[in-house]
């Protein structure tokens, strides 16, 4: 019997005489006539190394190009008792698995404790290049050495690499052989199938994921255990509160629409639901909206209908009332950090028109962004309106007051902007304001999104089951 090759190629592992182990290696291997061999995900390199082992048999491993690293951090700081319980518990489930913690609980410092004990060559996947450039900014700092990023038109690979979930997808297939440890910032957005390639293609036999919302509306977050390993610990906010968290207060603000937009909030909704009826659409079942464009397209009274939807929707993102409403909050809290959320970038513009405040969406581009942060940090901006792009990761730890102009029904969407106002300060009492147009399909979108017990639910309910976009 031959001695069983190990080999990585185009993101998978490729097996030479693995015939004989066929029982031992079960469903982690298939054959490949093309190569005349066998292969298997490279993810699955840890375990078929453990089986090996524990069957005695002899092998050979020309996949792994990982090294072992030695790395010191600058100024190390003590752990808080939650961050330790984590760390604790990643290390006792083999150094794999996902720890749930909230915004501002100090999630990427439990995340380099772990580089420091894994001490093999590392990849940390984060969502944005925004993130991405936060965490090399912050791990050359603490570990100084020199820091790889591989996304933003940077292709720098290094014995530690950052890298966007899209940049990893696309050059894992080529380099994942070369690190042994790999970090998932913001987890949930892993089990999306063009991400997930990036785990999938591998090798690492030591994985973390990180996140303060896992769950997701599809159920994809089953698929954690096996890219990453099992839910090893979790901490809540309201456990965290007024100690390692800012003491916080959510406030609901129901504004009244004038009475022309109420007039025509209530035509618009009326003409858009009417055709939906006649179209026999089901906004409760899970493709109740996309069957509703479908319809829409369809038929040329859609195109109308369409109209009325967006019509009905926008008065009640941004009414007159909202606006009046917005600016006697920021009266309330004058020169205090704050960031007004809405759910699109029309809604955030006329904002910035109309309260001569400065706006920052996906559009904005890398430098100016860079500039409004710094500036909104220094004090110089107190006040920042945003659509989705500050609701993830970015570190503001200066924020202390948010307004929800406009959202979805997500929970996560406002757990997270919630997240943006906690990181801790002498004194800081967070207020995360609300607000609702009365007499509109809002009513029902807020409350679908406070189910959550940040928000005084005793169970976590994290995203409403059916359902739809439309509102």
């Amino acid at each position: 019997m031959g001695v069983l090759k190990i080999s990585f190629g185009d993101g998978t592992l490729l097996l030479e005489g693995a015939d004989a182990h066929q029982a031992l290696l079960g469903s982690l291997i298939a054959p490949d006539p093309r190569v005349g061999c066998h292969r298997a995900k490279a993810l699955h390199y840890a375990e078929i190394l453990r089986r090996l082992h524990a069957a005695k048999l002899p092998y050979e491993d020309q996949a792994r190009r990982y090294e072992v690293l030695s790395l010191n951090e600058r100024q190390p700081r003590p752990l808080r008792p939650y961050q330790s319980q984590a760390l604790e518990a990643w290390l006792a489930a083999r150094k794999r698995g996902v720890i749930v913690l909230p915004t501002g609980a100090g999630k990427s410092y439990v995340a380099l404790r772990a580089i420091l004990a894994c001490a093999r060559t590392t990849l940390i996947l984060a969502p944005t290049i925004d993130l991405v450039q936060q965490w090399v900014a912050d791990l050359e700092s603490r570990l100084m050495i020199p820091i790889g990023q591989y996304g933003g038109g940077e292709k720098r690979l290094a014995t530690i690499t950052v890298a966007t979930y899209d940049s990893a997808a696309m050059f894992m297939p080529f380099y994942g052989d070369r690190f042994g440890f790999l970090i998932c910032d913001e987890c949930h957005h892993l089990p999306a199938p063009v991400h997930a390639l990036a785990a999938e293609c591998a090798m690492a036999p030591f994985r973390l994921g990180l996140t303060a919302t896992p769950e997701r509306l599809d159920q994809g977050h089953d698929r954690l255990a096996e890219l990453l390993g099992a839910e090893i610990h979790r901490s809540h906010i309201h456990e965290l509160e007024g100690s390692f968290l800012s003491n916080y207060q959510v406030e609901v603000i129901e504004v009244s629409l004038d009475s022309d937009e109420q007039e025509s909030y209530q035509k618009n909704r009326r003409e858009y639901l009417a055709f939906a009826r006649k179209s026999g659409v089901d906004f409760g079942a899970p493709s109740g909206w996309m069957s509703f464009i479908a319809a829409a397209s369809r038929d040329p009274a859609g195109r109308q209908a369409m109209r009325a939807y967006r019509e009905q929707r926008r008065l009640a993102r941004s009414s007159r009332a909202k606006l009046r409403a917005l600016w006697g909050v920021l009266c309330e809290h004058p020169g205090e950090r704050s960031i007004i959320f809405t759910d699109d970038n029309e809604t955030a513009y006329t904002i910035g028109r109309s309260l001569v405040l400065p706006v920052l969406t996906h559009h904005t581009r890398p430098a100016e962004r860079s500039a409004m942060l710094a500036d909104f940090r220094s004090g110089l901006v107190p006040v920042l309106v945003t659509s989705r792009i500050l609701n993830e990761g970015i570190d503001v730890p200066e924020a202390a007051v948010g307004v929800v102009v406009s959202g979805s029904g997500s929970v996560r969407e406002h757990v997270q902007r919630l997240g943006r106002l906690l990181r801790p300060a002498a004194g800081k009492m967070a207020m995360l304001y609300e607000m609702v147009s009365a007499g509109t399909a809002e009513a029902y979108t807020s409350e679908r999104r406070q189910r959550h017990a940040a928000f005084g639910h005793e169970e976590l309910s994290w995203e409403e089951k059916g359902g739809t976009d439309a509102d």
